[in-house]
């Protein structure tokens, strides 16, 4: 399982022109799922993504995580982001998990995000499948791709 993460200002997730997720400062996450991942790879996953130090305390260092920054999570499905892209000129999706599996894990893993996220934080996610157009002010710009 990959998740790309990025510190943002704000994040938002729009099918056509209706909005299906949004939130202010805090984490936009890209989620890809592979064959062989599992609900325990997503519980692993989610706990780095909640832990992960990627805002700034009071002397401006990276040292707080985004519960401790009071930013919110926008969780994105996105299914390139485990393409092979090692050989020649077109991504291989062959990594990739089935629609039913991926939508089972991203589903596990907002579920679980909602459960562990102190109520007043959002946790958005976007539509599963569908053709999304994603836009954010990258904070920083801070970006890192997390693997388990």
């Amino acid at each position: 399982m990959k998740g790309l993460i990025q510190r943002v200002k704000h994040a938002k997730v729009e099918v056509g022109s209706e909005s299906v997720g949004a939130i202010d400062h805090g984490i936009l996450l890209l989620l890809g799922v592979e064959a062989d991942d599992s609900p325990e790879s997503a519980d692993k996953l989610l706990h780095k993504v909640l832990n992960y130090r990627i805002f700034s305390d009071e002397q401006g260092k990276m040292n707080l995580n985004v519960q401790q920054a009071g930013g919110g999570l926008l969780v994105v499905s996105q299914f390139t982001l485990v393409a092979d892209t090692a050989k020649g000129l077109r991504p291989s999706f062959s990594r990739g998990a089935s629609p039913q599996q991926a939508e089972a894990l991203y589903d596990h893993f907002l579920l679980r995000a909602r459960a562990a996220m102190p109520a007043e934080l959002p946790v958005a996610g976007g539509q599963f499948a569908a053709d999304m157009q994603v836009s954010l002010c990258n904070d920083g710009p801070v970006t890192f791709l997390l693997e388990v």
